[in-house]
């Protein structure tokens, strides 16, 4: 019997060409120069801050600090002119790129209604503006929170305690009314960004402590003094009452030195917290306060948020956009004044 034996030959595989050869080397050493460039150029480029002040510096003569913990905190206050024996303590809390100047109309006349205490929120106005601390990061969600409690407990104690807190400042405000319903007597909410959020998602935190990214953060927020006129010239219904004082109490936080950097730590913060999944929790009694045309947070956020609280009232003020408190402060002041009379 003949077998038949095939053999199978391996032939070595053709070299490659000089030309692939030339591509991939080049290819290889791009990659490697891109790699170096991202690791190694961010720590090259001049990083400086545009500020000359220091908080102290920029503020108003005879502004008022006090301590919190580690942190320096820009207060304005007003006394109760009323009669009553225990009046209230009405707190303000601000928006984004606002400060204390954004409640310069209301301060005085709510002093009517209890003690007014409004505080400038980490990375902005002229509350420092740290760049190391330890425990809770200050211009997050969680950190805000903590300010506010040591806030309450050193101008509050156990009196009655009245939230009012503005779009940012509404999600703190409201945030804290619902883990601490105790401590929180009433809520005003006006054009609360709470339906309606911005800041970094979650998932891109990770990304932003990079720490090539976390280097030139300060750079890439630069803008946020151009982009921020418009931002305010959209808030106002009527342009008239953006006057050159008006943008000049806005822009003067920014002489202080290290604004910049601390308007990344507030961009890159940790924004999470559970209000928007749990407002059945939120139970105490709460006045909504929107302009009719309100493009920040828009007039039917506001609305929609009122028809999920339990215990909640709406006034929507007419002629008025983002910053009814600045922009038609009588209406805002009579909504207030007829809500404490109802309660």
């Amino acid at each position: 019997m003949t077998r038949s034996v095939t053999l199978a030959v391996t032939r070595p595989a053709p070299p490659y060409s000089e030309g692939v050869k030339r591509f991939r080397r080049g290819a290889l050493w791009a990659l490697l120069s891109g790699v170096v460039a991202f690791l190694v150029v961010p720590f090259l480029v001049p990083v400086s801050t545009t500020g000359t002040l220091t908080e102290r510096e920029a503020a108003a003569p005879g502004a008022q600090f006090v301590e919190v913990g580690e942190l320096t905190v820009h207060v304005e206050t007003a006394a109760y002119t009323g009669t009553a024996a225990n009046p209230p303590v009405i707190v303000l809390l601000h928006g984004f790129g606002a400060s204390t100047f954004s409640w310069r109309e209301v301060v005085d006349p709510l002093a009517a209604f209890g003690d007014v205490v409004a505080y400038d929120r980490p990375a902005f106005g002229f509350t420092e503006r740290p760049t190391e601390w330890q425990g809770e990061n200050p211009y997050g969600v969680p950190g805000n929170l903590a300010l506010l409690d040591a806030l309450l407990d050193r101008f509050a104690d156990a009196r009655d305690v009245i939230l009012v807190g503005h779009s940012a400042g509404g999600l703190i405000a409201a945030e804290y009314a619902r883990l601490h319903p105790d401590r929180v007597d009433a809520l005003v909410l006006v054009a609360p960004a709470v339906l309606t959020t911005g800041g970094a998602p979650a998932w891109l935190a990770p990304l932003l402590a990079v720490p090539q990214i976390d280097r030139l953060g300060p750079l890439l927020v630069q803008g946020i003094a151009s982009s921020g006129d418009q931002i305010l010239e959209q808030s106002f219904a009527d342009s008239a009452v953006l006057t050159d004082a008006v943008r000049a109490g806005y822009r003067a936080p920014l002489t202080v030195i290290g604004w910049e950097a601390a308007l990344w730590r507030f961009t890159a913060a940790p924004r999470d917290n559970a209000l928007a999944e749990n407002l059945d929790d939120l139970t105490v009694p709460t006045l909504l306060i929107t302009g009719d045309a309100d493009t920040i947070v828009a007039t039917a956020d506001t609305e929609r948020l009122a028809a999920l609280l339990s215990a909640a009232e709406l006034v929507v003020i007419p002629r008025s956009g983002h910053l009814p408190h600045e922009e038609r402060p009588d209406a805002f002041l009579t909504a207030l004044a007829d809500w404490f009379a109802r309660r």
